[in-house]
């Protein structure tokens, strides 16, 4: 299942805005109009679905989804280029989805500008430009030159996955003992209490670790996302890491009384976890009181250090903070754990 997941959402969750739906209106049929209307044709992030002269008609497409923005181009718009050096163009742009709207703007715009630059250079005989003010910059994208939605998005997917299974798995373990009755059986026999926690809890940590290790090899077969840092870096972190998970599944699994009590409790927090981690938005763009909570998210360390040790080549130094707190919130869950049983077994 959890492979399976891989493939379905990091082809399904991306970011990246294609062939957005564009209803034309234009009302100049200049040359200029057409030029203008054909960059955007050409763009593959653009879709022209339809050509009006009816703001009733547009708005329609709208209201009914058929159109997600509407490029109104005014009478005299070549007119207005030629003899004043001044041209006006309306972008309607549909923002249920805030972001996506964002990105369709930023794209529309992109072409707009580019069609301004040659509007400058071929048409206006470069009167109002200056070479001496022109400022030249080179963009380089590290880490991810090629843009990859995919480079970014599927290592912290991988996160989310092994995640889920741990915190599952553990959170109904002791619980199963509780409701077929045999956890009487075995708070009675000679086995220590950390004999016990290990034995709940090493399966778990042991398919953890196999199931990153099969995330990894096919997130490079399918997704060819590169691994610059170290391998074993990531899995001594892992290590650590999927003992806070299986601590926290424990521990749920100590307060609940029946494996539906403890699904539920591992679902809530779990849909927090993620949703707060930086897997889907970044964690410096949410309010300072989720930053804070961020804090506490041990999700949130592993996806910051799996795409820092795959991505940029983080070394043990660039994570020691990470390392530090995972050690401790180790620590501090399996022993909630561990005292939690023990007043249970009592």
């Amino acid at each position: 299942m959890p492979f399976l997941q891989l493939l379905i959402l990091s082809n399904a969750a991306d970011y990246e805005i294609r062939h957005l739906k564009v209803h034309v209106m234009d009302f100049d049929q200049s040359s200029a109009s057409r030029e203008l209307i054909s960059k955007i044709s050409a763009s593959p992030n653009f879709d022209i679905v339809n050509y009006s002269h009816s703001d009733e008609l547009a708005n329609e497409d709208f209201i009914r989804d058929n159109a997600t923005l509407i490029l109104r181009i005014p009478q005299h718009f070549e007119k207005d280029l030629m003899m004043q050096d001044n041209g006006k163009v309306q972008l309607l742009i549909n923002a249920i989805d805030g972001s996506a709207a964002a990105v369709s703007f930023a794209y529309a715009q992109s072409i707009i500008n580019d069609f301004n630059k040659q509007i400058v250079v071929e048409w206006l005989g470069k009167k109002s430009f200056d070479p001496i003010a022109v400022i030249n910059t080179t963009v380089s994208f590290w880490f991810n030159p090629d843009m990859n939605y995919k480079t970014f998005m599927v290592p912290g997917i991988l996160v989310q996955l092994i995640t889920m299974i741990g915190l599952f798995l553990a959170g109904m373990n002791i619980v199963r003992e509780k409701e077929i009755g045999t956890i009487e059986q075995l708070n009675v026999t000679p086995i220590r209490k950390y004999q016990f926690i290990i034995g709940k809890l090493l399966p778990f940590w042991i398919i953890g670790l196999f199931e990153l290790a099969f995330g990894l090899l096919l997130s490079k077969l399918a997704f060819n996302v590169p691994m610059v840092g170290s391998l074993w870096l990531i899995f001594f972190f892992a290590g650590i890491y999927m003992l806070v998970i299986l601590g926290i599944g424990l521990f749920f699994s100590t307060i609940a009384n029946t494996q539906q009590q403890a699904m539920f409790l591992s679902y809530f927090f779990i849909v927090i976890f993620i949703l707060m981690s930086g897997l889907f938005t970044p964690i410096e763009s949410m309010p300072h009181w989720a930053q804070v909570l961020t804090k506490f998210n041990p999700i949130a360390y592993f996806v910051t250090v799996i795409r820092m040790v795959m991505l940029k080549g983080a070394g043990i130094n660039d994570i020691q903070t990470e390392i530090f707190s995972m050690l401790f919130g180790a620590i501090l869950i399996l022993g909630l754990a561990t005292w939690r049983y023990r007043k249970v077994a009592a």
